[in-house]
């Protein structure tokens, strides 16, 4: 399974996004999804996830209330609605899956499958 994440770009400040991230087969092979975001001089750190059903969902704190990930098990994709943009939510931001039943949460070794990223720029 490969995993490709599109949607970046640059926008201002107050901004939205919608991120996605495709995979290449059928997601009955998958089963957590989540995105994980790396800026300039800083460690990736974990943004979102969400489980092969929706039910078990978890945000970092700084985008909870502005940021929504969401999951078409049907077409194959996940996505990261991204609201109120600010500076510091710019990095490039990665597409994670497990292959492993359970759920992954928020730690990056839970996670095996790893898409390529795709940059989000903010301005102030």
């Amino acid at each position: 399974v490969q995993l490709q994440a599109s949607g970046g770009g640059l926008v201002q400040a107050g901004g939205s996004l919608r991120l996605s991230c495709a995979a290449s087969r059928r997601t009955f092979s998958i089963y957590t999804m989540g995105w994980f975001r790396q800026a300039p001089g800083k460690e990736r750190e974990f943004v979102a996830a969400i489980s092969r059903g929706g039910g078990s969902i978890d945000y970092t704190n700084s985008v909870k209330g502005r940021f929504t990930i969401a999951r078409d098990n049907a077409e194959n994709t996940m996505y990261l609605q991204m609201n109120s943009l600010r500076p510091d939510d710019a990095a490039v931001y990665y597409c994670a899956a497990r292959s492993a039943k359970g759920y992954g949460g928020t730690s990056q070794t839970s996670y095996d499958l790893w898409g390529q990223g795709t940059l989000v720029t903010v301005s102030s």
